[in-house]
């Protein structure tokens, strides 16, 4: 699985503002359900704020990746947000977080090995500074990607 082959322009937002994490949850999740990633975004919405229930989805450097397998997932995806400025979230670094990665991925089988595919691609990718410092400074969805290819 190739990142350039999961992330969608069209699910990216730049210069996001919102003042918390509920809003940007929102925001991202409406761009998923808009562009038919999603059966049911409040339902999608409802998994995502329980697996949220189980333990912090910041990741540190101000990147949060939540996530949540759900049957209302259409086709996977993975909506991206890049906020204005800082909002609060538990992070493992006490930070907030300016960078959102939701991982979109239906729950049954082929879902849960996608799941952990995605993970795994992503959270190599933002274990490189480079990278995380040029997806926080990205203002139009294509250098978003280019952060990730980098």
């Amino acid at each position: 699985m190739d990142i350039s082959t999961v992330i969608d322009p069209k699910i990216i937002k730049t210069n996001m503002e919102a003042a918390s994490k509920e809003e940007a949850l929102q925001q991202l999740s409406q761009l998923l359900y808009t562009n038919e990633y999603l059966t049911d975004q409040a339902a999608f919405l409802k998994d995502v704020y329980e697996r949220e229930a189980v333990g912090q989805t910041g990741i540190g450097n101000y990147i949060a990746i939540p996530h949540g397998k759900s049957a209302h997932v259409k086709e996977i995806g993975v909506a991206i947000g890049v906020l204005k400025q800082e909002i609060p979230w538990e992070t493992l670094d006490g930070k907030g977080v300016k960078g959102i990665i939701l991982f979109a991925v239906g729950d049954d089988t082929e879902g849960a090995q996608k799941h952990l595919k995605l993970l795994s691609l992503f959270a190599r990718k933002l274990g490189n500074d480079e990278v995380t410092a040029a997806l926080l400074k990205a203002k139009e969805p294509q250098q978003v990607i280019e952060a990730f290819q980098g």
